[in-house]
């Protein structure tokens, strides 16, 4: 892979599918469809029954972290004002998603 100049500026979506066309000989039609098919890919290993984790080599790896849910809490002291006493509502248990670099992305952003 060539050495790339650092932009200036981030690209929109057709720039995007406009450098991705000349990079590769193909047409941004069929860039864009790779993108798409790609998400495609992404969508089907985050989903509630899917693997939960999904691996782009080189570049990252994207993960879901299930959070439990959280009860209720009265009598809590509130952080902002010392003294005071809080409640906390509670929260339902939610998916996060997580996006973490590979070693290769990290040393992009170093040089």
């Amino acid at each position: 892979m060539a050495k790339k100049t650092a932009v200036t500026k981030a690209m929109t979506k057709t720039q995007l599918h406009a450098e991705l066309a000349e990079t590769t000989g193909l047409t941004k039609k069929q860039v864009g469809s790779v993108l798409e098919a790609l998400a495609g890919v992404v969508e089907g290993h985050v989903k509630k029954k899917g693997p939960g984790t999904f691996t782009l080599p080189g570049l990252l790896k994207i993960k879901t972290v299930k959070k439990p849910a959280q009860k209720a809490k009265k009598g809590v002291p509130n952080p902002f004002k010392p003294g005071e006493l809080m409640d906390v509502a509670a929260k339902p248990a939610t998916t996060k998603v997580k996006i973490l670099p590979l070693k290769a992305l990290k040393e992009m952003a170093l040089k």
